[in-house]
């Protein structure tokens, strides 16, 4: 099995459980170790607890917009990616140049999206 991502850590915030294991599940086969938050308050918690080497971010988490993460994220240098159905326009200004992993995605679109953020 491939573990291309072996001893590489992810944030992946996701308020859609579902969408949070599918995530979670094919990151960690292929040898990632990943936090999970469903939330603000507890991204921010778990970026103050541990080091990433990538997020993804969902950029609406129940009704909060993930940019504090983000903004968190950046002052860590972490790279992210936001996983929405919103186009980079919908963005604020200043995060129109991060990536964007378009909902609904495909495990190949996780997989490549990621490749990327690791790489940089």
């Amino acid at each position: 099995m491939d573990k291309s991502f072996a001893g590489r850590r992810i944030l992946v915030v996701e308020d859609e459980m579902m969408i949070l294991l599918m995530m979670e599940e094919m990151l960690a086969d292929l040898g990632a170790s990943v936090t999970a938050a469903a939330t603000v308050k507890q991204a921010l918690a778990g970026i103050d607890a541990n080091a990433f080497d990538a997020a993804t971010l969902d950029l609406n988490l129940d009704g909060d917009d993930s940019y504090p993460v983000a903004d968190r994220l950046l002052t860590r240098g972490v790279p992210f990616v936001f996983s929405t159905g919103y186009s980079h326009q919908s963005l604020r200004d200043g995060y129109r140049d991060h990536p964007i992993l378009r909902k609904p995605f495909k495990d190949r679109d996780l997989l490549d999206t990621v490749t990327r953020l690791l790489a940089h």
